[in-house]
């Protein structure tokens, strides 16, 4: 039996690594290789493109691209790219845009768009004692600084403010740098980094040879100088509205009012349990990841800094409100979203800068105000269903394509199930059982 294990795998060539890969991991290699390699594309230039992104690459894994039209924002009329996995999250953000488009379409505005970093250090002097420090140092932070700014300046971005921080009643000598970004179009990562790091070697040669400095007080432990993904000022807020009886009417023969009091209460329950908030947040990142991932931005970073704003208070409660007042539904949203529009994989990867021409080259605040909305209605859409049909009647409706393909049903067999289960539950049960009675029965 060969060893799973291996020196100098990045080494290998593409080939090498499968080869080695399919040989030790798999039953079947020679068609597992041939699987794997069928997903290469056929663009030599894409494909050394897409290897060059990660590291120790063996192949592609595809994800569906769709499009949600009708999407009125701001009143402008977009035709949005989203990509993923789930089965109705496209079809419930189109039939959620076409309801908005009818009435009034969504609105956006940007709030705020700035970004934070921070230089963490600890340190054994007073809070005090650094506060008259920091005077003296933050000319040479900034000075030092400049020529690494200088680009982004030009743009009408760089360093916003730089304050500092003492975490030492709840860590003994810890402190922290923290500098406040304007990036402008782009996500800016890098080029906050950058910055950071030389914020970190000016601290530390200020500590070393600045002469208001005296025996122990030149003792300094930079620990890490990096971004933060939590950025509560770049802020976007997003909104929909319309009078009640607009609305118009639901299934169960439900009427506006009683949908809208119902919608209501359903983001209440998503604010004060964190258990259905959890959920119902996570449909609000069904559409602002898809939106994300389409367009080339780190969708995991924008999760992670919308969880952390959802738990601001100290209680992690819905992203979204509602409110009915004199006659008027409202359904809103304020959400931290960091994204860029040119640079990293925006860039770089084909597919992400056909999305963005899909939405015609928007900068970054128009993105952030069209990621946003999306996440919007997403959990609209989301809503309307649980509180008049049921989330899974239409999930699972979505889903039956997927059930047939598992099931290994033939092109007639979907069509005659699709006819079949138009007014009736789907579940995977229910498939095997209707398509073994079809088969016995032909």
């Amino acid at each position: 039996m060969q060893p799973k294990t291996i020196t100098g795998f990045s080494k290998l060539s593409k080939l090498g690594k499968i080869k080695w890969l399919v040989e030790n991991f798999f039953k079947d290699p020679e068609n597992v290789m041939h699987e794997l390699k069928s997903y290469w594309l056929d663009n030599q230039e894409h494909q050394e493109l897409l290897d060059g992104i990660s590291e120790n690459t063996i192949s592609n894994y595809p994800l569906p691209l769709g499009v949600v039209p009708n999407f009125v924002l701001n009143g402008k009329t977009y035709c949005v790219p989203m990509v993923t996995e789930e089965s109705s999250v496209v079809a419930a953000a189109s039939s959620a845009a076409k309801y908005w488009m009818e009435r009034g379409g969504i609105q956006a505005v940007i709030i705020n768009n700035l970004k934070i970093g921070h230089v963490h250090f600890y340190w054994t002097g007073s809070p005090e004692r650094f506060g008259e420090l920091f005077e003296l140092l933050k000319p040479k932070l900034l000075e030092e600084s400049r020529g690494l700014m200088e680009s982004m300046l030009k743009r009408g971005g760089g360093l916003k403010s730089l304050t500092w921080k003492s975490f030492t009643g709840r860590e003994p000598g810890l402190y922290q740098l923290f500098a406040e970004f304007d990036t402008r179009d782009s996500m800016g990562a890098n080029f906050i980094n950058t910055v950071l790091e030389q914020f970190s070697s000016t601290l530390q040669e200020f500590f070393k040879s600045d002469p208001a400095l005296d025996g122990d007080e030149r003792e300094i432990d930079v620990i890490m100088a990096i971004l933060s993904n939590y950025t509560p000022d770049c802020l976007v807020r997003t909104w929909v509205e319309c009078p009640i009886a607009d609305l118009g009417d639901f299934p169960g023969r439900m009427d506006a009012l009683t949908f809208a009091e119902r919608f209501y209460h359903a983001v209440r329950i998503a604010q004060v349990d964190p258990y259905r908030a959890c959920t119902h947040n996570k449909g609000i990142f069904n559409g602002i990841d898809s939106v994300a991932l389409a367009t080339g931005n780190d969708f995991r970073s924008i999760e992670a800094c919308g969880h952390t704003y959802a738990a601001r208070t100290g209680k992690y409660q819905s992203l979204s409100h509602c409110a009915i007042d004199q006659g008027m539904f409202r359904f809103w949203m304020e959400l931290p979203l960091a994204v860029g529009t040119v640079g990293g994989l925006t860039s770089l990867h084909p597919i992400a800068k056909r999305s963005l021409e899909m939405l015609e080259n928007p900068g970054a605040g128009d993105l952030m105000m069209i990621i946003a909305a999306t996440g919007l209605i997403q959990n609209f859409a989301a809503l309307r269903s649980l509180v008049t049909t049921g989330i899974q009647q239409g999930h699972m409706k979505m889903h039956l394509n997927n059930i047939l393909t598992q099931t290994g049903a033939s092109p007639e067999e979907k069509e005659s199930a699709a006819a079949y289960f138009l007014d009736k539950t789907v579940s995977v049960n229910s498939v095997k059982l209707y398509l073994e009675s079809i088969r016995k029965s032909g």
